[in-house]
This record gives C-alpha cells, sequence and structure tokens, in this order.
C-alpha cells in the first residue's frame, strides 16, 4: 500500500493548501455532527506542503526498513535451508 499511499499524497499536494481552507470553512458543519478533537490540527497541518512532504519521507522510510527486513529473513531462512540440506548431504 505504500506506493498507493505517495501515488495519493504527491498528487493532492499542490492542492494541500486548498483543501485545508475548505476544512476550515466546513469545520462549524463537522463539528455539529461529529466531535472531532483533532479537526483544527489535522487542517493546520494539511495547509503546510511540508509536512506532506515529510510524512512522504516517513512513508518512504518505513517502506524500506520493511523491506530490509524481509530481506533479512529471507536471507536467514535460506541459510537454514542450506545449512539443513548440507546436513543431509553429510549424514548420508
Amino acid at each position: 500500500m505504500t506506493v498507493p499511499a505517495i501515488l495519493t499524497l504527491e498528487s493532492v499536494k499542490p492542492l494541500s493548501f486548498v483543501g485545508s481552507q475548505a476544512l476550515y470553512f466546513f469545520e462549524p458543519m463537522v463539528r455539529a455532527f461529529v466531535s472531532v478533537p483533532d479537526y483544527e490540527r489535522f487542517a493546520a497541518l494539511v495547509e503546510r506542503r511540508d509536512t506532506l512532504e515529510t510524512l512522504l519521507v516517513k512513508i518512504e522510510a518505513r517502506d524500506e526498513a520493511t523491506r530490509a527486513e524481509e530481506r533479512a529473513d529471507k536471507a536467514r531462512r535460506r541459510a537454514e535451508r542450506d545449512a539443513e540440506r548440507n546436513r543431509r548431504k553429510e549424514s548420508s
């Protein structure tokens, strides 16, 4: 889900300011129906483009860390499998 998240954030980045202003505009109506404690904070975060860039960097870093863990796990399993094969050959 990393690629769709990055694609979505990159595509809405130019409109983030407009989106934040829409959030401010609809805030009274949203608060009338739903209790959202961090609504104003979210609108302020969306307003700043560097916030979206920071989020993108964090998503990419987490994805890279996950991939590194998967590669290490795969290498560990391969080493265990190879060691088991060697033991079988030696016992035969």
